[in-house]
C-alpha cells in the first residue's frame, strides 16, 4: 500500500514539475496553433472587402486606425473565446445551454440561427460574384456552386479528419491574403500617408458614420461562438492534450499571428483603394471595385483579386455553416447532419440571388442583422469568463475585466449606431 501511494505522489509531483517549467516555443507549440486561423476568416469575409475597398477610395489613409483599433479588439475578445473554451471544455453555445431554461435556449437559437444566416448571405454572395467575375456565371448559378464545394470542406470538420479542415481553410487563407495584396506589389504606397492615417481624425460626419461601421461590423457573433468550440476540437477524441496552461500560452500566439494576418489582408485592401482608386466613383460594390482595380492596376491584378475573393467566400462559408451546427448542438443539444446545417443558410442566400435585383442591398441589410447578434455573443463571453465557479483559477481578475467591459460596451454601442444610423437612412 505505502509502495502505491508512494507512486501515485511521484506521479503528481512529476505532473506538478512538468506543468510549473517554462513552456519552450517548438513542435508542441506547432500542434496547438491552428483554431484561431479558422476564425480568422470571419475577418476576411466579402463583406469586409466591400467595406474596406470603399473606405480607401472614398476617404485615402484617413481611416487606417480604425482598422487597426478593430483588430486590437478583436484580438482580445476572440482570446477570450479560446480561453473559455479551453478552461471549461466546452463551447460558448454549450455553456448557454446549460445555464438558460428551454424556453430561453429557443430563443437563444433562433436569433443565433438568424445571425448565421445573414453570415451565409454575404459569403455566398460574394463567391457568386466571384464566379460571375472570373467565368460570366449567372450569380444564382455561382451561389450554388459555392454551396456545393463548401460543403465538400465541411466533410472534413470532424474527428481525425479536423486537422484536414484546419489545413484546407488556411491555405484558403493564404489564397486570400495572396489575392488581396498583390496589388500593392505592382502600385507601393506611400509609407508616410500609410503612417499618417494611424492618427485617430475625422473629416466630416461622413467619415464618422464610415469608421462606425467598420468599427462596429469588426467583430462576428458566429466567430465569437465557434472558436470556443474550435479549441477542443483541434484534438481528436482521444488524443492527449497539453496541460490547460500550455494550451493558453499556445492559443495567445496562435490568436495574436491569426489576427495580425487577418488585420493585414483588411490593411492592405484599405490601402490599395486609398493609393490605387482614390477618389474614383463606382467603388461601393464589389462588381465595381474589381472593375477599377482591373482599370488602374492591370487584368492579372484584377484576376488575382477575384481569386481571392472567392476562396474569401469558400472559407468563410464553410466556418459560418460550421459555426451554425455547434449553436444547434450546444443550446437545442441536436446533433443535426452538417449538409442540413449547410441547406438551412444557403437556401435563403440563394433565394435572394434569384430574386434580388441589386445584390450589395441585401449585404448591408446581412451587416445590420449581424450588429443585432453581437451583445448576445459579446456579454455573456465576458461574463462567463469572469466567473470563477467556471473559470476556478483562470477567472479574469478585475482590471482585464474592465477592460472587458468597456470594449464589449464599445463594441455593443457602435453596433447600436449603426442599426439607428441605417434605419434613418444615413448609413
Amino acid at each position: 500500500m505505502k509502495n502505491d501511494m508512494d507512486s501515485k505522489n511521484m506521479t503528481i509531483t512529476a505532473q506538478h514539475d512538468r506543468s510549473a517549467r517554462p513552456y519552450h516555443h517548438g513542435p508542441a507549440l506547432a500542434g496547438i496553433l491552428g483554431p484561431a486561423f479558422v476564425a480568422a476568416v470571419a475577418y476576411v469575409d466579402p463583406g469586409n472587402v466591400a467595406a474596406n475597398i470603399t473606405s480607401g477610395a472614398r476617404y485615402g489613409y484617413l481611416l487606417v486606425w480604425v482598422l487597426v483599433l478593430a483588430n486590437c479588439m478583436s484580438v482580445l475578445i476572440q482570446y477570450q473565446s479560446a480561453k473559455l473554451g479551453i478552461v471549461t471544455g466546452k463551447s460558448l453555445p454549450e455553456i448557454l445551454g446549460e445555464r438558460l431554461g428551454d424556453a430561453g435556449r429557443f430563443m437563444f437559437f433562433m436569433q443565433a440561427e438568424v445571425i448565421a444566416i445573414a453570415t451565409d448571405l454575404a459569403e455566398v454572395i460574394g463567391g457568386a460574384i466571384s464566379l460571375k467575375l472570373l467565368f460570366g456565371l449567372p450569380l444564382f448559378v455561382g451561389g450554388c456552386i459555392i454551396g456545393a464545394v463548401s460543403t465538400v470542406l465541411l466533410i472534413f470538420e470532424k474527428g481525425a479528419t479536423h486537422r484536414i479542415f484546419e489545413k484546407l481553410i488556411i491555405g484558403l487563407l493564404l489564397v486570400i491574403t495572396f489575392g488581396f495584396i498583390a496589388g500593392l506589389f505592382i502600385a507601393p504606397p506611400n509609407p508616410k500617408e500609410v503612417v499618417a492615417g494611424l492618427i485617430p481624425r475625422f473629416k466630416g460626419t461622413d467619415t464618422v458614420l464610415m469608421a462606425t461601421s467598420m468599427l462596429g461590423a469588426t467583430v462576428m457573433p458566429h466567430a465569437i461562438y465557434l472558436h470556443s468550440t474550435l479549441v477542443n476540437d483541434h484534438y481528436a477524441p482521444g488524443e492527449a492534450k497539453p496541460s490547460i496552461k500550455k494550451l493558453l500560452h499556445g492559443s495567445k500566439i496562435d490568436v495574436a499571428w491569426a489576427l495580425i494576418l487577418a488585420g493585414s489582408v483588411n490593411l492592405a485592401l484599405l490601402i490599395l483603394a486609398a493609393n490605387s482608386l482614390y477618389g474614383m466613383t463606382g467603388t461601393d460594390t464589389i462588381e465595381g471595385a474589381q472593375r477599377a482595380i482591373q482599370h488602374v492596376l492591370g487584368s492579372v491584378i484584377g484576376t488575382i483579386f477575384s481569386i481571392g475573393l472567392l476562396a474569401s467566400s469558400l472559407s468563410s462559408t464553410s466556418v459560418g455553416t460550421y459555426a451554425g451546427s455547434e449553436i444547434m448542438h450546444g443550446l437545442l443539444r441536436i446533433k443535426a447532419p452538417m449538409w442540413a446545417c449547410r441547406v438551412v443558410t444557403l437556401v435563403p442566400a440563394l433565394v435572394v440571388l434569384w430574386f434580388a435585383n441589386n445584390p450589395t442591398e441585401a449585404l448591408i441589410v446581412g451587416q445590420v442583422v449581424l450588429s443585432v447578434g453581437i451583445p448576445f455573443a459579446i456579454i455573456p463571453l465576458m461574463r462567463y469568463t469572469h466567473d470563477r465557479t467556471l473559470m476556478g483559477e483562470y477567472v479574469d481578475g478585475p482590471a482585464k475585466h474592465v477592460v472587458n467591459i468597456a470594449v464589449a460596451a464599445l463594441i455593443v454601442a457602435l453596433n447600436v449606431v449603426l442599426i439607428v444610423l441605417t434605419m434613418l437612412g444615413k448609413a
